[in-house]
């Protein structure tokens, strides 16, 4: 795990690494202008530089920039369409600038329109997307929670996009441990997480898996409600370690999207909480662990068995 944050830019994108510094991440997700307007921000390349050099004298492994959440690449609604399109664009331009490793971003909803109606507007933007990515900066197609007609709520729906856009050598996915659950994915429970990622790497390929947002859920398991919790406050709650421990999960940033203890972010206490939760799940799915040994969430132990390592 390269345990991280979500982090501001206020003051120039360079500062995002001194804010993740202070809180002990050693990954960072930023947006790459603000995430109430449309209008992109104009940055000094100057603080690209600074940013570079500073990533690289902090010791930070993974670089994540997060397109808006007003994006939607399904919309039948041409304005809002050209506007997503545009703003898409313009984030995988600085990313590639400060070379980030990847662009996360949210497909969107067909608004009733239907999956194949929207994915006629998807696949032509994320090509036209993909031919500005390098090397370096790859596209994430991170699933969705599933409500309101959004496109990738399933690992199936992932696989679908990955496949229409011909296994684009820069096309990759990140997957959201809050949106898993609230999709019906119980990652508490190492069978249903076990499930998952084998498909994930039968349809997909774990080599597309390129980064982590790890957020406790404060919606039911199936409630298609995105609603993120601090770690351990949620219902998800300890269970946690089985998804952060699980063999096919190491390896990645983990970027925490947590409101944190004053509804401003991360801070150094959540990056703690997420480095014992990955201790626990990495100890209980040793081989020689008994299952009752397991983590379990706040649904799962009203249920039952919930196990893994995850």
């Amino acid at each position: 795990m390269i345990p991280g944050a979500h982090v501001s830019t206020s003051g120039g994108i360079h500062t995002a690494i001194d804010r993740a510094e202070a809180i002990g991440s050693e990954s960072l997700q930023i947006f790459t202008q603000s995430p109430r307007a449309w209008r992109p921000t104009n940055h000094d390349p100057a603080n690209f530089e600074r940013f570079k050099k500073r990533r690289v004298a902090a010791g930070i492994q993974g670089v994540v920039c997060h397109a808006l959440y007003l994006v939607n690449l399904a919309t039948p609604d041409e304005e809002i369409y050209e506007k997503s399109v545009a703003t898409l664009m313009n984030t995988v331009d600085v990313a590639c600038a400060i070379e980030a490793d990847g662009v996360v971003f949210h497909v969107g909803s067909h608004l009733g329109a239907g999956f194949e109606a929207g994915l006629e507007h998807v696949v032509p933007a994320l090509e036209r997307a993909l031919e500005r990515c390098s090397e370096t900066t790859w596209l994430l197609i991170e699933n969705s929670a599933g409500a309101g007609g959004t496109i990738g709520r399933s690992v199936d729906e992932l696989a679908v996009l990955v496949d229409r856009l011909d296994r684009h050598p820069r096309l990759g996915i990140c997957l959201d441990s809050c949106h898993l659950w609230v999709s019906g994915t119980d990652v508490t429970d190492r069978a249903a997480l076990d499930a998952c990622l084998d498909e994930v790497e039968e349809r997909i390929g774990l080599d597309r898996l390129r980064a982590l947002h790890v957020n406790d859920a404060a919606a039911p398991l199936g409630s298609n409600r995105d609603r993120h919790a601090n770690l351990g406050e949620g219902e998800i709650a300890e269970g946690m370690s089985v998804f952060l421990g699980h063999p096919k999960l190491q390896g990645l940033p983990t970027i925490l999207e947590v409101p944190g203890p004053d509804g401003h972010g991360p801070d150094a206490n959540e990056i703690q909480k997420l480095r014992d939760l990955h201790s626990r799940g990495l100890a209980d799915a040793r081989p020689d662990r008994k299952a009752a040994a397991r983590p379990r969430g706040k649904t799962a132990s009203r249920a039952g068995a919930r196990r893994t390592r995850g």
